[in-house]
């Protein structure tokens, strides 16, 4: 009860006719004749009572409120098309059909009042994004707290001690407080407007706050609710170091983090500003609905004149003009599209105009990249190989963990994928252990995995382009290609350690490159060929070469289904472009359902096949997908450019017209699915509506329709057509 006293709050706040209209009826039902003043006719009026004088007033107002519209709707390139309501209560004022006069202003004011709901209702999705943006931040003031390398200038600013995180050395700032963790932490800071924090202020965001400003996380860790930026509903967990997104929603304990970005600058505000740009355009079928309202205007004006001339009554004019509302074709249209739009921001996808969203329902081609689009964003470990004849006891959980924990630390293409599979061998290894399973002899029971939390690691050393070696536990490891892994410190191939049998001699070392390719080779044999898609790392432990760890780009877990849902959706052709070898993308391809391959190609080539098809006669519309980074001249090519984004991108809506916020495939075809739905629930909604118009205007030529219970069946019809145009909102494709 109370949201509803809210609502019509609200709604009257908005359209203050509409209250004014509803008390109208008081005078107009008590007092309609009664005339203090005694005869006094006036032309085409009569001579009214008081409460009709009242409601003469109110027309006034409200044809002078109109006109007014109108003009204004001219200015700014649109039809001013309320001149059948003005006509129609101008036409029911001068048959003195008063009742029928206040019908139609109260029709008009409750019309404008049930627009401003389905605009808001319609509207949900994107107003509860930009009220859920970032007014305040915390800015820590404390000692020691700044912008790396300032000096204030006083000479006892200590700025020598300046680390490079932005810390000075105070004895004073307790250890705790760079993890926002304590009192300390957050009981020295400045509550400021977002507009004020600058790039290097370090903040405090306080439990269930939203993150002001783009920067980076100095507290240990995080979690943080990400689905205001891409409708991830599970919170993510993140560690020092690591990008803090604005608009994120902080967990359960306080973080500290440096602004990286202004305000303006950051992630949440590029969301706001896509979100807000979709909302203030207009489709090119809602414009060519406000031409055709034009049209109905003319049409219904003659079906009142004919009717007016035939009968020889006026009340016959004004009889089809109550009913001749092109509210299906101002109102029901608009809302559709917006709804439509807030469905897509709903489900993670953002899209820069509403001409987008009309374009979307019409896709006939669509272009995939294939590395991060197709197939997860780094190549993933699908097995280990044992080296036959190694003489090991490790088995493949061993290798994935020790060669995982050295991987943390390099920035190798394969790193992460190691890393990744490092940790869920980790884990298998633990619960084994847990489980009373001893896979290896007592001595060796410091092996990773057994009984330790964590490996210990040191003396980490990369080599560029080679490989990565530490220490694990004790035992030296080695990571990367097979001369790297297999060799020892000093450069060369220990040959007796992998080949048994075979002794190392002066000859062996003094055989250079050639020996050890021959090695190399014989090595590789052993192991067995890789297939064209495939990539390994070898894994060498103590100086014994032992194994390798297979990789190759792996296609994203949804992305044969979503594809077979464009095929669904009746899309004609799906192609891939991508720069990689015509074998691997064969692979992927077979994978996912693609027969239409373009590989080997560069930047130019990629948009030099986008644009042939997109000038193709009778092409249909053509769409680029691809992750945003390094796909902007193909993205910009193409009828439609959507880009892959986890919400943290920032390159994506440069290029793109379609932003897919949370790095999922699935939203390619969902889009399409929503624009098509929105388009059909838009029809619908005008044609219903002007058909129903039609029908109570020829009605009310022929008399069937009296003029006040015209008045509120055209209001009927307007609900009608714009509660229909709310189905949008649905989720029914």
């Amino acid at each position: 009860m109370r949201k509803f006293i809210y609502l019509c709050s609200h709604l009257c706040v908005q359209v203050p006719l509409l209250p004014i209209a509803v008390l109208t009826v008081i005078p107009l039902a008590v007092c309609p004749s009664w005339r203090p003043w005694g005869a006094a006719d006036i032309p085409i009026l009569g001579n009214p009572g008081v409460g009709q004088w009242i409601v003469i007033i109110v027309v006034a107002y409200t044809i002078i409120d109109t006109v007014r519209g109108m003009i204004d709707d001219l200015r700014h390139g649109r039809v001013g098309v309320d001149l059948l309501a003005v006509v129609a209560i101008a036409a029911t004022v001068a048959v003195q059909e008063y009742w029928a006069s206040w019908a139609v202003v109260l029709m008009i004011s409750s019309g404008e009042a049930i627009e401003e709901y389905a605009q808001s209702k319609a509207e949900s999705s994107l107003t509860a994004l930009m009220t859920a943006a970032p007014q305040t931040a915390h800015v820590v003031r404390r000692p020691g707290v700044g912008v790396a390398g300032v000096n204030t200038g006083d000479g006892s600013d200590g700025s020598s001690d300046d680390r490079c995180d932005g810390f000075r050395k105070v004895a004073a700032l307790p250890s705790s407080a760079a993890s926002g963790s304590s009192d300390a932490a957050t009981s020295h800071y400045d509550t400021v407007a977002v507009e004020s924090v600058t790039p290097g202020d370090v903040l405090i965001v306080l439990p269930g706050e939203t993150v002001p400003v783009d920067g980076e996380l100095l507290s240990g860790s995080a979690t943080l609710d990400l689905s205001n930026i891409n409708g991830e509903p599970v919170p993510r967990g993140v560690f020092a170091g690591a990008r803090v997104m604005s608009g994120a929603v902080n967990g359960s304990t306080t973080l500290t983090m440096r602004a990286a970005e202004a305000a303006r600058d950051s992630q949440y505000q590029r969301i706001l500003a896509l979100v807000a740009a979709a909302q203030d355009s207009r489709p090119a079928v809602v414009k060519t609905a406000d031409v055709l309202a034009v049209p109905f205007t003319v049409l219904a004006l003659a079906i009142a004149a004919v009717a007016w001339l035939v009968s020889g009554v006026p009340t016959r004019f004004a009889q089809v003009l109550v009913l001749a509302t092109p509210c299906p074709l101002l109102i029901a249209a608009p809302v559709a599209y917006v709804a439509g739009t807030g469905r897509l921001a709903k489900s993670g996808i953002l899209i820069k105009t509403q001409d987008v969203l009309e374009n979307l329902g019409c896709v006939t081609h669509v272009f995939f990249d294939k590395t991060g689009t197709l197939t997860v964003k780094q190549p993933q470990v699908t097995r280990v190989e044992m080296l036959p004849g190694a003489g090991t006891h490790l088995n493949e959980d061993h290798v994935l963990m020790m060669a995982g924990v050295v991987e943390t630390y390099s920035v190798h293409i394969l790193a992460k994928g190691i890393a990744k599979a490092g940790t869920e061998a980790l884990s298998r290894l633990h619960r084994r252990f847990e489980e009373g399973q001893r896979l290896c002899p007592q001595p060796d029971a410091d092996w990773p995995g057994h009984g330790r939390d964590y490996p210990v690691v040191k003396h980490i050393d990369e080599d560029a382009g080679k490989g990565i070696s530490g220490e694990v536990n004790g035992h030296k490891v080695r990571v990367g290609r097979l001369s790297f892994a297999a060799s020892s410190e000093d450069g060369f191939l220990p040959v007796e350690r992998i080949v048994p049998g075979r002794a190392t001699t002066d000859g062996d070392r003094q055989s250079g490159k050639q020996g050890e390719g021959r090695l190399a080779d014989e090595i590789r044999t052993r192991f067995g060929m890789l297939a064209p898609d495939e990539m390994a790392s070898y894994v060498s432990v103590d100086g014994h070469l032992i194994a390798r760890i297979v990789l190759r780009d792996v296609p994203r877990a949804n992305a044969k289904s979503a594809l077979a849902r464009l095929r669904g959706l009746g899309v004609a052709k799906l192609s891939m472009l991508t720069g990689d070898k015509r074998s691997s993308a064969a692979i992927i391809a077979s994978e996912v359902g693609i027969d239409d391959v373009h590989a080997e190609l560069f930047p130019e080539d990629k948009v030099a096949a986008v644009t042939t098809a997109t000038v193709t006669p009778s092409r249909g519309v053509t769409m680029m997908v691809g992750d945003g980074v390094n796909d902007a001249p193909v993205l910009a090519a193409a009828d439609i450019g959507m880009a892959m984004t986890d919400g943290t991108s920032t390159a994506a809506s440069e290029s793109a017209q379609v932003v897919i916020m949370n790095d999922d495939i699935a939203a390619v075809p969902r889009a399409i699915a929503i624009a098509r739905r929105t388009k059909r629930v838009m029809l619908q909604a005008v044609l219903a509506g002007l058909a129903l118009a039609l029908i109570g205007m020829v009605a009310a030529a022929f008399n069937l329709i009296p003029v006040v219970v015209g008045a509120f069946l055209q209001e009927a019809i307007d609900v009608v057509s714009i509660l229909w145009a709310l189905t949008a909102l649905l989720d029914r494709d």
